[in-house]
């Protein structure tokens, strides 16, 4: 029957119901392309590569968060969100081979198969989002498009980032407390109606009655307690930041019905108590699940009883042991205070965070004004998604390393307050209030006034369509640039290269040594290599000998070294590899991937070394790329490395009229082509024994 619902709102003219669908499905194959961009290296070194080392036992890099003498890392969600879907990958792989001959266990599927599981994860978000629009009587078309259209959905909803998972936690925990708050409002309501009956009634036989009616409402104190409870430990065990995100909403939780004849702070204090209590069934799991991956338990210990403190590890606390200290912080870089507020909000959000920043502040200054009564009630829908909002917002500032995905769970709140201005655009009414319909049918009006510095703007807009079209247009064009950027551009060669490497250098041939250096882009996760681990111990089927594979790759990474330091780098290894391949007959292969926006500068440190040893050839270029430790220099004329199909004789003819309009089109046409060339990732192979030429 839901299946039949679902088909016939698929099949619903209404324009905006077809177009949230539309973007659902964009959703879904960007993430079969693939997106080749590259975030940040978390999306990779604090999941896949983890999870997919110990799956497939591949030479992988497990980071520092990892360490089993101070874990601060919970295993339990990446477990079940990579490391699972990779196991049933590994089961579907074996009949692929042997019935198709075709090995599904590939650097694409390494990428594509979890990014599958995060982007159906993602749907959390829209559900939640709809759920909540219906339980307060909403229109939510245009907030499910503004959501689907985001780029925060289109990109990170599809990464492994623990800020994903925790996004998606935080708004089903939104939609829970919002839906307990219209449940308990309603049973307060009419709790509150049936003992003015009763206290108004004069027979026995109608307060009885009226005492039946009153002892039959449902129970909403403790609603969704157990479920509230295990969403938090799961939050703080993924991300010990949702403790910002959840604290607010949770508080929303534990005031419903304050105020009200019938619910009193002691009810405050039993609703925090059996929070604690159905809590530790979860604690209790997710500790004993680190501690036994971690090695600080085995499962031997627990028939001898032979258990202690020192057995248990508790991830969340290292977590905050660690980043309390602003030294260790400031390691991964110091950001001032104001970034996130002023730069990350807009940057992912663009006009509706610009939006709930000015309108946030109108609210501060009709409360410093003591203009409360244009403010939204204390325990209202809109006053909730506001402190989920803002309350994070402004502990999260406190911290000195600040990232953009560190705002995501932001995401649900900010699109429900102010999405509907995409369409309505800024010129609302600030007079009117909105009558929110609860699931009963009670009407319970909530002002929403918007900000006074909006409506001066506002009032140089003639007409509220135009600029809710204008809103949406530019909307969506930023959110289609980010995409690109994000989804395809930024460090897009990394990918490329390790899926290169793998399928063709480390594919021919099994004793060769491969050393691949790289410089001024992210760390290459290893896993993507698919090189069996050399610390796994084998076994020989014929004679039962215990053996461990050679280690034949080698990855230098020097991120934004010199190029006159990298050249040195280049040729001690070199002069390495050949005193082995002299000694001992090993042969080797040397690679270089550096950004093509420094190939004209990493020629011109070989120049400046006048050495002959060293030789160097273009292997292959991956496109697009862009690193933002090595931009593009758009003012200087570089060598173009672009294949055209025009050959020179017919480039020749094409300008061989010599007319001045002609020479600016062909100039126009080198510097065009040599400024996409900067946007990519080089890959050059180094040798020596051949006489040095130019680095093209």
């Amino acid at each position: 029957m839901k299946l039949r619902n679902f088909i016939r709102l698929f099949k619903t003219n209404d324009k905006n119901i077809r177009t949230y669908f539309a973007l659902a499905i964009v959703r879904i194959v960007l993430v079969f392309i693939p997106q080749f961009g590259y975030i940040h290296p978390d999306e990779f070194f604090q999941s896949i590569e983890v999870m997919a080392g110990d799956e497939y036992g591949l030479e992988h890099t497990r980071t520092w968060e990892f360490n089993t003498t101070f874990p601060i890392r919970s295993i339990v969600v990446p477990y079940f969100c990579v490391k699972i879907p990779l196991n049933f990958l590994r089961f579907m792989s074996l009949y692929a081979r042997h019935y198709l001959q075709i090995d599904l266990r590939t650097s694409y599927a390494l990428v594509v198969f979890p990014r599958l599981i995060m982007v159906l994860i993602s749907f959390i978000n829209d559900w939640s989002l709809y759920k909540i629009c219906k339980s307060y009587g909403v229109k939510g078309e245009m907030r499910m498009i503004a959501l689907a259209s985001s780029f925060v959905m289109l990109v990170f909803g599809s990464r492994t980032f623990s800020n994903t998972i925790e996004m998606g936690l935080c708004s089903v925990l939104l939609y829970i407390v919002a839906d307990t708050m219209v449940h308990s409002n309603t049973v307060l309501f009419q709790m509150d109606f049936l003992q003015e009956k009763y206290d108004a009634a004069e027979t026995t036989v109608g307060k009885v009655k009226l005492y039946k009616m009153k002892s039959s409402l449902p129970a909403h104190s403790f609603n969704k307690c157990f479920l509230i409870s295990t969403l938090c430990v799961v939050g703080v065990f993924n991300r010990p930041t949702f403790l910002f995100f959840g604290m607010p909403i949770v508080f929303y939780w534990l005031m419903r019905g304050m105020g009200t004849r019938t619910i009193s702070f002691f009810d405050f204090f039993l609703r925090m108590t059996a929070l604690v209590i159905c809590a530790l069934p979860s604690l209790v799991f997710f500790i004993m699940m680190d501690s036994l991956y971690f090695g600080y338990l085995h499962l031997s210990d627990i028939p001898m009883l032979d258990i202690g403190m020192r057995n248990f590890v508790v991830t969340p606390l290292n977590f905050v042991r660690y980043n309390i200290d602003p030294k260790n912080t400031a390691q991964h870089g110091i950001h001032p205070k104001y970034l996130h507020a002023l730069v990350n909000i807009p940057l992912l959000f663009n006009i509706l965070g610009v939006v709930s920043l000015l309108s946030f502040a109108s609210m501060v200054y009709q409360f410093c004004r003591a203009d409360y009564k244009n403010l939204p009630r204390a325990q209202s829908i809109i006053a909730l998604m506001t402190a989920a909002i803002f309350v994070p917002l402004g502990l999260l500032s406190l911290i000195n390393h600040q990232e953009p995905r560190f705002l995501l769970p932001l995401t649900l709140p900010i699109i429900f307050l102010h999405g509907t201005k995409l369409q309505t655009g800024l010129c609302v009414k600030l007079q009117t209030g909105l009558c929110v319909k609860l699931q009963t049918g009670l009407y319970v009006p909530e002002l929403v006034k918007s900000s006074r510095i909006l409506k001066n703007i506002c009032s140089k807009i003639s007409s509220k369509k135009i600029a809710g079209a204008t809103l949406l247009r530019y909307w969506y064009i930023i959110n289609i640039i980010f995409t690109l950027f994000f989804g395809f551009v930024h460090q897009g060669g990394v990918f490329q290269l390790a899926s290169d490497i793998s399928n063709s250098v480390l594919a021919r041939d099994s004793v060769t040594h491969v050393h691949l250096v790289t410089s001024h882009i992210y760390n290459v996760p290893l896993s993507f290599f698919f090189i069996p681990s050399t610390k796994t111990l084998l076994t020989n089927q014929d004679t039962g000998q215990k053996y461990t594979m050679q280690k034949r790759f080698f990855l230098y990474e020097y991120g934004g070294m010199n190029v006159d330091d990298l050249h040195r780098k280049l040729k001690i290894i070199l002069d390495h590899n050949e005193m082995k391949l002299s000694e001992k007959n090993q042969k080797y292969q040397l690679y270089v991937a550096i950004p093509t926006s420094l190939t004209d500068d990493l020629s011109m440190a070989f120049w400046r070394s006048n050495s002959t040893v060293m030789t160097y050839e273009r292997v292959k270029v991956f496109y697009p790329h862009l690193s933002t430790e090595a931009l593009p220099k758009f003012s200087i004329q570089h060598p173009t490395e672009i294949e055209t199909d025009f050959d020179s004789e017919r480039e020749c003819r094409l300008f061989e009229w010599g007319s001045n309009h002609d020479s600016l089109l062909y100039a126009a046409f080198q510097q065009f082509s040599s400024m996409v060339n900067q946007f990519g990732l080089a890959l050059y192979r180094i040798d020596v024994g051949r006489k040095n030429k130019k680095f093209e």
